[in-house]
């Protein structure tokens, strides 16, 4: 089971659903995806904006939650195995701590594990237009070896819903973890 651990964080950026979606979708996945939580400040605030769902339900999603502060939980050491971690939303605020590995709140010192310790980072980084201070911590991060998946549907899927167009994404998150799914009709699946 320690491989098959997954850090999930969720920042402040617009688009919480994402993440709690996310930990909604992978619990399908218990018990072989065990997930761990980690929410901002500031994501609490967008989260009571945005979705109908309390930090508390956020994190009862969740197998284990530690606090935004919590330097000492178990994922702020490489030795914690893990089998990669996903911050969707990634704020821009976050995506700058991760690029510059400034590890001063729990959510970037998790991302900075896991890319010292070679293991998948995912970063649905949302926010639009960008400008080149944006696309500099962009390329900064997946230099690091972070993946960069912006929150961008596609139709060739025929989305009907605003979940059709979430579960793309998500799909197209779990696809960069190895993790299975068939939260959309892959290309040329269309006949089956």
């Amino acid at each position: 089971m320690n491989q098959r651990r997954l850090v999930v964080g969720i920042s402040g950026a617009s688009g919480t659903i994402y993440g709690l979606r996310l930990l909604e979708r992978l619990k399908e996945h218990a018990p072989e995806i065990h997930t761990i939580l980690v929410i901002s400040p500031a994501a609490a605030r967008t989260m009571a904006i945005e979705t109908d769902y309390t930090p508390a339900q956020a994190r009862a999603l969740a197998h284990e939650c530690y606090d935004y502060d919590d330097l000492a939980a178990p994922i702020s050491s490489g030795s914690f195995e893990t089998l990669g971690m996903v911050v969707a939303p990634c704020s821009i605020k976050s995506l700058s701590e991760i690029a510059h590995c400034h590890a001063a709140n729990l959510l970037a010192r998790a991302a900075d594990v896991t890319l010292k310790e070679g293991r998948r980072l995912v970063l649905l980084v949302r926010e639009t237009p960008l400008h080149r201070g944006h696309l500099a911590l962009m390329a900064r991060a997946a230099e690091n070896g972070a993946v960069i998946l912006p929150p961008a549907p596609a139709f060739y899927t025929r989305p009907r819903t605003v979940d059709d167009l979430i579960d793309y994404v998500l799909g197209k998150t779990l696809d960069q973890l190895g993790i299975p799914h068939r939260l959309f009709t892959r290309w040329g699946e269309e006949g089956e």
